[in-house]
């Protein structure tokens, strides 16, 4: 079982894209082609997500197997170094891969993600939550994956050209992957505690309209070693409600760091 995986044209070093909860690939429609110039974008779509299938055993979905399996992509590029690109919980994922593997990074770019940096707290109610409301999920399927607030059918500030394709791709999760994933993915992800032994450098892109995040990003500002930040007017969506802002904070990163 394998997830589903593409590269896009470009020049430079391959970079991996990696979607938030609920998206797709789609996410990175504003992204792949303007960032062309500086690397090769490699698009991914996790478990249960968009054309993804949905593994029955939990252990695949634990943050360690997910970002090994991450890991497997490069291997199958059979590329050295990477650079990498995470989205709210993508960015989670990114950024774990960064602090294990930093070796096989050249640099690693992330936006807003509260479950990349959440307290223990607020893990402990992310766990009861999913597995309490896990096989509900899988019984009601996509009606009640719909309902849940960060689907982009709600979201009120996505470029038609990027939420339409969203939606569409939304349309075809499966329903075990993405209970799988609240169940046993976002509870775990945090690596509040690990960010001061970030050896890569890293740059956040931060969207200054979603407020919740700023405690947040200000733990990250001030623990995070090797650390830059942008800022964007923009909410959660950073690289869609912004892509030429988003765009040439990671294209000028890029190629600081990529040379």
């Amino acid at each position: 079982m394998k997830m589903h995986w593409e590269v896009h044209p470009g020049t430079g070093p391959l970079a991996l894209f990696v979607h938030g909860f609920l998206m797709s690939r789609a996410q990175w429609l504003r992204n792949t082609a303007p960032l062309a110039g500086v690397c090769r974008p490699v698009v991914v779509e996790l478990w249960g997500h968009g054309r993804s299938p949905a593994p029955d055993d939990p252990v695949a979905y634990a943050p360690d197997a997910l970002v090994q399996t991450l890991d497997d992509i490069r291997s199958e590029l059979s590329e050295a170094r990477w650079l990498l690109c995470g989205y709210s919980l993508g960015a989670a994922l990114t950024l774990r891969y960064a602090l294990e593997h930093p070796e096989r990074i050249i640099a690693h770019a992330w936006t807003n993600s509260t479950s990349a940096l959440a307290d223990s707290a607020q893990q402990n109610a992310w766990r009861e939550q999913g597995l309490a409301g896990r096989q509900r999920f899988i019984n009601d399927g996509i009606p009640a994956i719909e309902r849940i607030a960060v689907h982009p059918r709600h979201a009120k500030h996505l470029p038609e050209d990027v939420r339409t394709p969203l939606l569409a791709d939304a349309s075809g999760h499966n329903p075990l992957g993405i209970a799988n994933i609240m169940a046993y993915t976002t509870p775990e992800l945090s690596v509040r505690d690990r960010i001061a032994h970030n050896s890569r450098p890293a740059l956040l892109i931060q969207g200054q309209r979603e407020t919740r995040f700023n405690p947040f990003a200000d733990h990250a500002k001030a623990h995070m070693a090797m650390l830059e930040v942008a800022h964007l007017n923009t909410g959660h969506g950073v690289n869609m409600e912004d892509a030429p802002g988003f765009n040439a904070a990671l294209a000028g990163f890029i190629s600081r760091h990529s040379g």
